[in-house]
């Protein structure tokens, strides 16, 4: 679907190229679309390339709270047609070709939510159009080993709580983990921090500050980990990715939130090649973080000792696990 809109937006700024004579915006509406106006557009006399945006009935916001930068601006446009309207503009130093991949994202997002308020549209956007310029600000590729690993520990926890019953729209927008959030997941008053090992002797679980597994804030608080090991029959992580988008399809607000949740993380389906380990999902578990679980939290190391990473093996702690419905039934309605 992303390519068919890719092609679209490339014929139609190619319709619309000229030789930089006269002012102002040169359209072509986008077929299909629901929702807000799309139009490709390009901007004259610097024929600069451009997605419009238009809303009948919402107050766009200012043009200073509004993204820019790694090779685009947003901006409030005249187009002389009825509404209000946002441009999605390159810049000249920014790549063609992503900045494209990011247009069509944008249309294929607006386009899939289906009947919702402008203003929820809007968000939908602006939120779309920031994880596009956090992606853009990274300075690697593909994601790393690492990264790679950790995201598909994230999306093996967000399927056994969607299947066990939890919306998948509270799950998505409780995914904090590509925001880097304190936790992974922040559902309800509680949270859910993810750990992935390829390890097949003990489960070592990397804590990375002495906040992540201190319940002061947020309770209940769970660690789920997840053991993978690499070999056939197993799944990459596009594979991976491919069946959550299977499985929250029918939420269209879900799905939205899962893209930008991708993009924010630094997954693009365009770097799928890239990714070629094939995990094979092993016991996982969750444990409830309490006094009984073995943690270094602010309240609990000597007093001047202001940070550490610390590393728990979570085969050797003497701790009940918990069953996915119990950790729904402790977190509570959502």
């Amino acid at each position: 679907m992303a390519q068919v809109i890719n092609d679209e937006i490339f014929a139609a700024w190619r319709a619309l190229s000229g030789d930089g004579s006269g002012d102002g915006w040169r359209c072509i509406s986008i077929s299909g679309s629901l929702g807000p106006h799309l139009m490709a557009a390009r901007h004259f006399p610097d024929n600069a390339e451009a997605l419009l945006v238009g809303f009948d009935n919402v107050i766009l916001p200012l043009p200073g709270a509004l993204p820019s930068g790694s090779g685009f601006r947003v901006e409030h446009v005249n187009t002389g047609r009825p509404g209000n309207w946002l441009a999605l503009v390159r810049q000249p130093s920014g790549s063609l070709d992503l900045f494209a991949r990011m247009t069509a994202d944008v249309v294929e997002t607006l386009t899939a939510t289906g009947t919702v308020t402008e203003n929820r549209i809007l968000q939908l956007l602006i939120g779309r159009i920031r994880a596009w310029q956090h992606f853009m600000s990274r300075t690697g590729g593909a994601l790393g080993p690492e990264a790679e690993l950790g995201l598909a520990g994230e999306l093996e926890c967000a399927a056994h709580l969607i299947a066990a019953g939890m919306s998948a729209y509270a799950v998505m927008d409780g995914w904090k983990g590509p925001l880097d959030g304190l936790q992974d997941f922040e559902l309800g008053n509680g949270a859910i921090e993810v750990k992935s090992t390829l390890a097949q002797t003990g489960f070592p679980a990397t804590i990375l500050s002495l906040e992540q597994l201190d319940d002061a804030v947020r309770q209940p608080l769970f660690l789920c980990g997840c053991r993978f090991m690499l070999g056939p029959g197993g799944n990459t992580l596009p594979q991976r990715v491919a069946t959550m988008r299977e499985m929250i399809a029918k939420d269209s607000a879900a799905l939205a939130l899962f893209e930008t949740g991708l993009i924010h993380v630094g997954f693009v389906d365009a770097d799928a090649k890239f990714y070629t380990r094939s995990f094979v999902s092993g016991p996982g578990r969750f444990i409830l973080v309490n006094n009984a679980f073995p943690r270094l939290t602010p309240g609990t190391v000597p007093h001047g000792i202001r940070h550490a990473r610390y590393e728990i093996d979570l085969d050797a702690i003497d701790c009940p696990q918990a069953s996915v419905e119990d950790v729904i039934g402790m977190i509570g309605d959502l």
